[in-house]
């Protein structure tokens, strides 16, 4: 049996579409399976060859995110995710898209580390949030971990476009957490009900439109019956959407 050239790790560009997109995956790893899955349902594409080229980095190991954000002594994530963004770019990589909104606070890291182009999950929903609640004077519920909140990683993005974010109370937030942390990342059963009511509850609070700013609630989304929901904006669908759109291809009809 002939054994196939070795590479060094890198693609053989006249087998790949070029851009080869990394996926910088694994946090959480439910959602990275959502994305990928987003990522063949959004591509306007008849035959495999028309779809997407990837490289998926499942690095489930990862540092939890929201952890270092809230205790500056715990583990930190950016260099990992960091170093995986260079181990993509080197085997053949021309774009990157990272499927978690609390790891955007830790982004800065990955553009200073490669040369190429990188879809922003928060960038993008953001943009379409604030498009969407233009002209009512009503804010941007932000649907996150408790991380993205501190961070003010979604505030901070909205404003840049002109929009006000809404954050959860107290109360709000915890059932929240509950949804993404003893819920999906714990692989177990989710309340679909409590999730309608706290997009309920954010509405009574006078939010325009609520985003999902955390890709654990996008599992929610997709697998739960709430995928068109027109009081949600959901982060991985946005990403999805980009990264199709980043690499030259067309959105499905049903993206569209």
């Amino acid at each position: 049996m002939t054994r196939p050239d070795a590479t060094g790790g890198q693609l053989d560009p006249a087998s790949w579409t070029s851009p080869v997109v990394g996926v910088l995956g694994g946090l959480g790893p439910a959602a990275t399976a959502v994305f990928l899955d987003l990522l063949v349902r959004a591509t306007d594409a008849g035959t495999d060859q028309e779809h997407l080229d990837l490289l998926v980095s499942q690095h489930s190991s990862t540092p939890d995110r929201t952890a270092r954000i809230l205790n500056p002594t715990a583990a930190d994530p950016g260099p990992v995710i960091a170093r995986d963004a260079v181990m993509l770019e080197r085997a053949g990589a021309r774009l990157l898209v990272l499927p978690c909104n609390t790891a955007h606070h830790f982004v800065q890291g990955v553009r200073e580390a490669t040369t190429i182009d990188f879809v922003s999950i928060v960038e993008a929903t953001a943009e379409v949030a604030a498009r969407r609640v233009a002209g009512s004077g009503r804010p941007v519920a932000v649907f996150a971990t408790e991380g993205n909140i501190r961070a003010e990683v979604y505030q901070h993005a909205l404003a840049e476009h002109g929009a006000e974010a809404l954050v959860p109370d107290r109360g709000l937030q915890d059932q929240i957490n509950t949804l993404i942390y003893e819920q999906v990342k714990a692989n177990r059963p989710v309340d679909r009900d409590l999730f309608e009511r706290c997009i309920r509850a954010a509405g009574e609070a006078g939010a325009g439109t609520v985003v999902l700013g955390c890709t654990e609630l996008s599992v929610i989304y997709d697998q739960h019956g709430f995928r068109g929901d027109d009081r949600l904006v959901d982060s991985l669908s946005v990403l999805a959407e980009q990264t199709v759109l980043a690499a030259g291809k067309g959105l499905a009809p049903a993206f569209r």
